[in-house]
Parts: structure tokens; C-alpha cells; sequence
């Protein structure tokens, strides 16, 4: 996908994608982690997500990376957190206490530059990549992190209705991806109100890696 489609979103503030709240799914299923206090939880493609203020109030490290440098401008700015900002090659690291985003492509993200991740927490990235870039991802994802756990969500729908992003992903797609180096369960499968959209019946499903 062109990185120009994310920079536009942002920039004309269409980011339908971002909730105003903290997911629901990730406050109900994220103890299945199993993580204590202090370990360090990394999202990729995280934009401004509320879901990094929820894990810094429960005593979580979290780092990130996200290509729009205007969204991790925002996500700062909403936190009231001045951060320390620093090249890194071609990717920009803002970091504050317990807090690391790297601002770039994620493919630019090396697992010596990320440093040790306890679990991934990959509620956006997943959905937001068309289908000939999900492999080159999740082997990417599972390289940085040392194949961390996941705690995992994902949206299946009629993709010949509408087009994504989000995209729709099944289980079957997840397992292949990912049942080479983890053990896959699919935690919940729930029925999303109003559909995708509102143009077509859509599921949202959460899987945990190990």
C-alpha cells in the first residue's frame, strides 16, 4: 500500500479507524498475556490509538511504530507528554518515560533498534495491509520481536462488497501466517453492530499467540 494513502488520511484528519475510546477487547482479553507490571508491550502501526494511555496506567512499558509523524505528534500532545525525539537511520524515535514510538516504516524497524519485547499487541496493523504485503509483515512482526506473544484482532466480512482497510481476514489466513511458530487459539468471535460500514454483515475476532 502507498504510505501516501496513510499520510493523506491523516493529514485531512479522515482516520475513521482511530476510536475515541479504549478497546473493549483489549481490556477484557489482554490478561490472557499472562504479563506483569514493567514488561513491554509493542503495537505496531499504533497511529494515536487511546489503547497506549490504557497500558501506561496499568504499569506497562510500550513502544510503537507508526509511519505518520503527525499522529505520533497528536498521540504526545493528548498525552501531555513532551518527548525526547532522535534520528534513528531512516526512522525517528520519540521516546518518553516507558514510552518508545519509532516513526517510519515498519520494515525499517530492526529487533536490535526495538530492543527485548515481552508481547505484541496488534489490533490495526494486521487489517490495515492488503493481502500481497501480509506475509512479508507477519515474518517481519514475528523477526523483530524474537516471535513474542500476540494478543491479535481481526475483522472478517465480504470483501467483494466493499474494500478495506480494514481488511477482511479469516482464521484460516491467521493460521497460516502464524501456526509455524505459535500455537493459534481463537479467543471470541463477535458479530460487529451495523456491519462494515454499515454496507455489509462483519465478524471481529481475537486470537492469542503463544
Amino acid at each position: 500500500m502507498d504510505p501516501k494513502f496513510w499520510h493523506d488520511r491523516w493529514r485531512q484528519n479522515r482516520i475513521g479507524f482511530h476510536r475515541s475510546d479504549t478497546n473493549p477487547l483489549l481490556i477484557e482479553y489482554f490478561s490472557a498475556l499472562e504479563l506483569r507490571r514493567g514488561q513491554k508491550v509493542f503495537l505496531p502501526l499504533c497511529g494515536k490509538t487511546l489503547d497506549i494511555r490504557w497500558l501506561l496506567l496499568q504499569g506497562f512499558q510500550v513502544a510503537g511504530v507508526e509511519l505518520s509523524e503527525l499522529a505520533i505528534q497528536q498521540l504526545f500532545s493528548e498525552l501531555s507528554i513532551t518527548p525526547e525525539v532522535k534520528k534513528l537511520g531512516n526512522l525517528t524515535l520519540y521516546r518518553a518515560k516507558g514510552l518508545d514510538i519509532y516513526v517510519g516504516d515498519i520494515f525499517d524497524l530492526s529487533y536490535d533498534l526495538l530492543g527485548n519485547v515481552d508481547a505484541i499487541y496488534d489490533r490495526a496493523a494486521l487489517v490495515a495491509l492488503p493481502e500481497e504485503m501480509r506475509a512479508k509483515y507477519t515474518s517481519h512482526l514475528i523477526e523483530i520481536t524474537d516471535t513474542a506473544p500476540q494478543l491479535l484482532i481481526t475483522y472478517e466480512y465480504d470483501q467483494t462488497v466493499i474494500q478495506g482497510p480494514p481488511f477482511s481476514i479469516s482464521t484460516k489466513e491467521v493460521k497460516e501466517h502464524y501456526t509455524d511458530h505459535y500455537k493459534v487459539d481463537h479467543l471470541i468471535r463477535l458479530r460487529v453492530e451495523g456491519g462494515m460500514k454499515g454496507l455489509t454483515p462483519a465478524t471481529e475476532s481475537v486470537y492469542l499467540l503463544k
